[in-house]
C-alpha cells in the first residue's frame, strides 16, 4: 500500500513537472530567441566593422570602443539620456503614487478617472509624439497660443539647447503616469485599513498617515517601478526621434544613446560601432540597477 503511495506521488510529481515546462516552454523559447540570442548577437557584432553594402564584416576588435571612447557625441548623448532620466523618473513616480492614493478612495467617478489617466499608456507613441510636437511649436503650437492670449511672449519649448530636454522629459511624464498609477493602486490595496484606522483613532492626519503609513509599505512596489523606470527611461528613443529634427539647435543636447545607436547602425550602416554604443548603455544600466538593489536594503520595507 505505502508502495503504491509513493508510485502515485511521484508519478503525480513528474507529471506536473512535464506540464510545468511545456507551459512555460513558449515563453522561454521566445525569451531565448528575441533577448538572449540578440544579445550576444550584438556583443559579437561590437568587435567588427559592416562591410561594403552591410556584407564581409571585417574583425577590428577593440577599435570601436577605442573610438567610442574618444567621440564626443557618445558622452553628450550619454549626459542628455541622464538628464532625461534625472527628470522624468522621480516626477513620475511622486505624481503616480499621489494619483493612487486619491483615486484608491471611495468616490464617485473614480473608474472614469482611472481610466482616463491610464490613456496615454496605450495610445501609441508615435501619435503621442507628433500632438505633443505641435502643443510645442513656437509659431502657431496651442501652448504658445495660451501664453499669448494671457499677455506672455512665445517660448521656444524644442528648440532652446538648455530647457528642450525638459519639455520632451515632460511627454514621457505624462506617457507613463497611468502605467506607474495602476501598480501602485495594486500595492495600495495590500495594505490593511487596520493601520489607518489605528492612526485616524490616535490622531494622525492625512498628511501623516501617508508618510509614515502609505510610503513605508508601499515601497517594495516603489523600488519596482524606480527599477523598470529608469530602465525604461535610459532607453528613450522614440519620442526624441519624432520629435527632434536633425536641424534643430537643440538636437545635440537632446539625442540619446539609443538614438545614437540608431543613427550609426540604421542610417550610416555602422553596425559595429552601433554595437558598442549599446554595449556602453547596457553596462551603465547594469550598474545602476546594483546599486539600485544594494541601496534597497535602507528604505525599501519587506515587513
Amino acid at each position: 500500500m505505502a508502495k503504491q503511495v509513493k508510485q502515485k506521488g511521484t508519478n503525480r510529481a513528474r507529471s506536473e513537472f512535464i506540464w510545468g515546462w511545456l507551459f512555460i516552454l513558449p515563453t522561454m523559447l521566445g525569451l531565448f530567441a528575441l533577448n538572449i540570442i540578440p544579445i550576444f548577437q550584438t556583443i559579437y557584432q561590437s568587435f567588427f566593422k559592416a562591410g561594403a553594402f552591410g556584407r564581409g564584416n571585417v574583425f577590428v576588435g577593440l577599435d570601436n570602443y577605442k573610438r567610442m571612447f574618444v567621440d564626443e557625441s557618445v558622452w553628450q548623448a550619454l549626459f542628455n539620456t541622464f538628464k532625461y532620466a534625472v527628470v522624468e523618473v522621480p516626477f513620475s513616480i511622486a505624481i503616480a503614487l499621489v494619483l493612487a492614493v486619491l483615486l484608491n478612495r471611495h468616490m464617485r467617478g473614480r473608474s472614469l478617472y482611472r481610466t482616463i489617466y491610464f490613456l496615454p499608456m496605450v495610445a501609441a507613441p508615435a501619435a503621442v509624439a507628433m500632438v505633443w510636437r505641435w502643443l510645442y511649436n513656437s509659431e502657431f503650437g496651442l501652448l504658445n497660443h495660451l501664453l499669448n492670449t494671457l499677455g506672455f511672449d512665445s517660448v521656444n519649448w524644442i528648440s532652446n539647447p538648455n530647457t528642450t530636454f525638459v519639455w520632451i522629459a515632460v511627454v514621457g511624464i505624462w506617457s507613463v503616469i497611468g502605467y506607474n498609477m495602476v501598480l501602485f493602486l495594486a500595492g495600495l490595496q495590500e495594505i490593511p485599513q487596520d493601520y489607518y484606522e489605528a492612526a485616524m483613532i490616535d490622531g494622525a492626519s492625512a498628511v501623516k498617515q501617508f508618510f509614515n503609513i502609505t510610503v513605508p509599505l508601499i515601497s517594495p512596489m516603489m523600488f519596482f517601478v524606480s527599477v523598470t523606470r529608469i530602465i525604461a527611461a535610459m532607453q528613450v528613443f522614440d519620442v526624441i526621434y519624432m520629435m527632434m529634427d536633425r536641424n534643430n539647435p537643440a538636437f545635440f543636447k537632446t539625442q540619446s544613446l539609443v538614438y545614437l545607436f540608431y543613427r550609426y547602425s540604421f542610417v550610416e550602416s555602422d553596425r559595429g560601432y552601433g554595437s558598442a554604443i549599446v554595449m556602453l548603455l547596457l553596462l551603465v544600466i547594469m550598474v545602476i540597477t546594483v546599486i539600485q538593489i544594494r541601496m534597497q536594503k535602507k528604505w525599501v520595507n519587506y515587513n
